[in-house]
């Protein structure tokens, strides 16, 4: 570890010198030899390093959403080789190179920091072992020594010996407890990070190597944290626990607001937002916008949950605009008009067409009973006269009556002789 902590030596007096400026500030309130004065000037480096790599961390976000966009393809390349895996890796690589992602890119905040760790190690040494080392002059780092954190020294390692504890005021139980605290704190900040990340954050749908990397980091980095830890100096524990608690914090940050699409962060984070946009007719956040923008933009390409957030905006009278906004979906206020009215229609015609009520054998039987009974007392309240009236109208010609003289009979006259018989 001292010898990589001397390839960046050249970064050491500009971390001493940040450091020390911390410490004149935090020594004039807590004292210049206590351990709160050195600790809170480590944990102020860890912030204003933090800060000058947001736009690195942005970035990374930025590349990470080129690959979400890329998962499609990938899909369809682990469709058509799904049987030649050296293949497939191929053609993923061939796809990252055309496209211009990098799969590593999640790892770039921790590769820019690693400089300053190595920086803050080498001068956390340099105070153990006694040696001045950058702006810290010797005044300096008598103070240095004499802090301690919950009483272990800020120099002292969770492997050193009793004899070293000693020399720096302190005994080997109490650096014990304080370093190996502070290194399973550290490894589960390391850990509930990536995990967060992996069972929140990532669409499931498809599987890439950018996942099974994710997924080895979320078991290696622990594990490499509680190995290399016993060899750390208080003072590197305290930078690396406070950059850890840092990226914990901004992660959960994005994938409250800026989820992986297709992701269960997405699905929470849409439900949100329907409930907000739905509540009060529009979107107010700018990044919001941002996020409806590319949900419209998707079109057919939509996933589940953008569908579903597409459709609840429509079913509250809303629809989404392609600048990430909302109106009021005059579309869908014609169309439940039409609806009202095509289902007022159907009522009427329903009304007008009614059936009657389907009547029993024996309410038919009885119906028909009484209309006879009603015919036969019309017949015989008619006169008597109306019935040779009737007859003499029947037995007029081109009447429907035919009598025996015209059914080919004749009365009284000759007969037509019968045709001969032949012989």
């Amino acid at each position: 570890m001292d010898t990589i902590a001397s390839l960046f030596s050249f970064i050491t007096t500009p971390v001493s010198w940040v450091i020390v400026q911390f410490h004149k500030v935090y020594g004039a309130i807590f004292g210049p030899n206590t351990g709160w004065a050195w600790g809170l000037s480590i944990v102020s480096l860890v912030i204003l390093i933090r800060i000058c790599l947001i736009p690195l961390f942005v970035k990374q976000i930025k590349s990470t959403r080129a690959m979400q966009t890329l998962q499609p393809e990938m899909k369809k390349i682990q469709e058509r080789y799904k049987n030649d895996r050296q293949r497939q890796s191929e053609e993923m690589m061939k796809l990252y190179k055309e496209t211009g992602t990098n799969p590593l890119s999640s790892c770039l905040p921790i590769l820019a920091q690693s400089p300053f760790f190595f920086a803050l190690y080498h001068v956390l040494n340099g105070i153990a072992t006694g040696k001045t080392i950058g702006v810290i002059n010797e005044p300096l780092l008598a103070s240095a020594r004499k802090a301690h954190i919950f009483g272990a020294p800020l120099a002292a390692k969770f492997m050193d010996s009793s004899d070293k504890v000693a020399a720096l005021g302190a005994t080997l139980t109490d650096v014990r407890v304080v370093t190996a605290v502070m290194i399973v704190m550290m490894s589960f900040s390391q850990f509930y990070t990536q995990r967060q990340l992996m069972t929140k954050n990532v669409d499931t749908t498809v599987k890439t190597p950018f996942m099974q990397q994710q997924k080895m980091l979320m078991y290696v980095f622990p594990v490499m944290f509680a190995v290399f830890g016993i060899n750390f100096p208080v003072g590197v524990l305290v930078y690396w626990l406070t950059t850890n608690v840092w990226t914990m914090g901004q992660q959960m940050y994005v994938i409250h607001n800026n989820p992986t699409p297709g992701s269960k962060a997405q699905a929470a984070y849409l439900e949100r937002l329907t409930k907000h946009v739905t509540q009060h007719g529009k979107v107010r956040r700018r990044s919001e916008k941002v996020i409806v923008k590319a949900i419209v933009a998707k079109g057919r390409d939509r996933n589940e949950f953008e569908r579903k957030f597409i459709n609840a905006l429509n079913k509250a009278g809303l629809a989404a605009q392609a600048d990430g906004s909302v109106a009021h979906s005059a579309t869908q206020a014609a169309a439940q008009t039409e609806e009202g009215a095509v289902a007022g229609t159907a009522t009427a015609t329903a009304v007008r067409r009614q059936q009657p009520k389907r009547q029993s054998k024996s309410q038919r039987q009885s119906g028909a009973a009484k209309q006879a009974e009603d015919a036969l007392s019309l017949e015989k309240s008619e006169p008597q006269d109306a019935k040779p009236a009737d007859a003499k109208q029947s037995q007029k010609p081109g009447s429907g009556t035919r009598s025996k003289a015209q059914s080919g009979q004749r009365k009284g006259g000759p007969q037509r002789p019968k045709s001969p018989s032949k012989k």
